[in-house]
């Protein structure tokens, strides 16, 4: 055999490098693949835009606030109790709620409802909101975050895989309206 044939050691090991690197970037690229293509490949893609049910407006009387919690309904099965979330319910009158976030606007402890003054408290730094949710005193510069809702059948529903935050397309913040006036309800 000659040496005009054989491939030179260097231009061997290059080849040899190429292939573990292109390995190795294949390797790396399945999770990130998995990872994009998961609420497709898991059938929910729209899980955030489904209507969770909080029970019927029975449990919540006119006048009252009170605390209810849903299942997020985009969830994975590592999640366990955390997919469990806190919301309160205000019940204006008739058909006419208010379903808030249980998190405080400033920077996100959870309010607590203290019917005795008719405010929402946050423990961490003294935020305090009315009971439509608006801004009482305190650091947080503006009201409560509110999860859309709608009454059908008699259960009140809200659209809870998205957390109503100031950037989200399903935060409305002291509006007091029923859903059909705010938003398009499924």
């Amino acid at each position: 055999m000659t040496t005009q044939n054989q491939p030179s050691r260097r231009s061997l090991l290059m080849k040899l490098g190429l292939i573990c690197n292109g390995l190795v970037a294949a390797v790396l690229a399945v999770p990130v693949v998995r990872f994009l293509l998961s609420s497709v490949t898991r059938g929910r893609a729209h899980g955030y835009l489904s209507w969770v049910s909080l029970g019927s407006a029975g449990q919540f009387p006119a006048g009252e606030t009170r605390l209810a919690t849903f299942r997020n309904p985009y969830v994975t099965p590592s999640d366990g109790k955390t997919a469990d979330t806190a919301c309160w319910v205000r019940h204006v009158d008739g058909d006419q709620f208010q379903v808030f976030a249980v998190n405080c606007a400033h920077l996100g402890c959870p309010v607590r409802w203290f019917p005795q003054s008719g405010l929402f408290l946050c423990p961490c730094h003294g935020g305090a909101y009315y009971r439509d949710g608006t801004r009482a005193a305190g650091p947080p510069e503006r009201g409560m975050f509110e999860y859309p809702y709608k009454v059908e059948n008699g259960l009140v529903l809200i659209q809870a895989g998205e957390l109503p935050t100031p950037g989200a397309g399903t935060a409305h913040v002291g509006i007091g309206l029923p859903c059909g006036r705010r938003t398009p309800c499924a």
